[in-house]
């Protein structure tokens, strides 16, 4: 899939001038126009959408998708109040994470949000302090996918959710508090763009959800993918929503009642809609390589170094230049800070505005400041 820059050569000169760089630079109407295309590929009436901001927490982009029609999703009692403070009202958050200690989950249930319990330990915790309440419990269904090993969370190699062989003792512990199981949720992994392993795991968790008799919604997750490499083609989302939505109304029409539909896209919604800029700094050459430096690092955009992922690089200020196969490493004192390497790129010269695409999502709400060098700007255009 061709690629073509979030910003322009003169852009980019214009905003390196006045702010600096490396700089995180987002469009708004790309987001908004993402979430309106994914709602209008689910004819499934009851549908929600819960943005997983774990993918990216800027205020402005939160209140786009909040204006837009979006609900919330939230890992952490941190963005709970990340999102209170955005205006998601409660009914519009849900909160789903692995490990917490006691203090945290009573804390975050008292907040009134969705909360999908991950474990049984979870389940009792809630049932002493909250007997007789609803509740909502991630199934690991048994399935996992996703671009890399880190980022799979279902399947037997998974820390996540509650494993479906356990259902029967989630059931047991569920009658002894006297709870009302009012419904499931699971997550498979990230950047899926197959949307056979979607519908697999969603059938999964339909086929689970039988031994339910008081559900009121099933969320099916996230992990929507985009296309990062050349090669690769964008998810076909109206060919899912079409599948989803049958496959969910057949169900609710076996089950006897129409039950709510929610997913929790994040990357999906928000990648394409950000890029950094940085500038080149530095040239060298060894036997090996043909270096360009650029002043960031894998303290801003960590995706490459842990994952090896790619990013579209692109020569703003140079982009008719003869191609160099070039590594792009950047300014952080580690060996494995590379962007990329053997990279066709446009000659990049010192003083040029190299453009990181599609790292609007876990780019900057993954950066630090290793080496004491500060994280990035981020600037919101439209």
């Amino acid at each position: 899939m061709e690629k073509k820059p979030l910003i322009s050569g003169a852009e980019a000169k214009r905003l390196a001038a006045k702010y600096g760089t490396p700089l995180y630079v987002y469009r708004q109407s790309v987001v908004a126009e993402t979430y309106r295309r994914l709602r209008a590929a689910i004819p499934y009436p009851k549908t929600r959408i819960y943005y997983a901001c774990k993918a990216n927490a800027n205020a402005k982009l939160l209140a786009t998708l909040r204006r837009a029609g979006a609900c919330i999703e939230t890992v952490s009692p941190g963005e709970v109040a990340l999102a209170l403070r955005a205006g998601f009202p409660p009914s519009r958050i849900s909160f789903t994470c692995s490990n917490l200690s006691e203090k945290e989950l009573l804390a975050v249930a008292k907040k009134g949000v969705r909360m999908h319990l991950d474990s049984l330990n979870q389940v009792r915790r809630i049932g002493a302090a909250f007997p007789g309440s609803s509740i909502f419990v991630r199934i690991n269904t048994g399935l996992g996918a996703g671009h890399h090993s880190h980022v799979i969370t279902g399947g037997p190699e998974s820390k996540f959710g509650i494993y479906h062989t356990d259902i029967p003792e989630l059931l047991r512990i569920v009658r002894e508090y006297g709870l009302t199981v009012a419904g499931l949720e699971q997550h498979i992994g990230s950047n899926i763009l197959d949307a056979r392993a979607f519908v697999r795991a969603m059938r999964n968790l339909l086929e689970s959800a039988k031994r339910f008799p008081d559900l009121e919604a099933i969320d099916f997750g996230g992990g929507l993918g985009i296309p990062y490499r050349p090669e690769e083609k964008p998810l076909d989302v109206r060919a899912l929503g079409a599948r989803v939505s049958a496959a969910f109304a057949k169900f609710c029409k076996a089950y006897g009642r129409e039950l709510e539909l929610a997913i929790e896209p994040g990357r999906y919604l928000v990648a394409e809609a950000g890029a950094l800029l940085a500038e080149v700094t530095d040239r060298k050459e060894t036997t090996a390589h043909s270096f360009v430096g650029v002043d960031t690092g894998f303290n801003h955009l960590v995706r490459p170094m842990m994952y090896g992922s790619y990013h579209h690089i692109f020569n703003l200020t140079n982009p008719r230049g003869k191609k160099e196969s070039v590594t792009v490493a950047g300014n952080i004192c580690e060996s494995g800070d590379i962007f990329a390497k053997h990279r066709a790129l446009p000659a990049p010269r010192i003083g040029d505005l190299l453009l990181f695409a599609d790292a609007g999502a876990y780019g900057y709400v993954m950066g630090s400041d290793y080496n004491q060098r500060p994280r990035p700007r981020e600037i919101v255009l439209d």
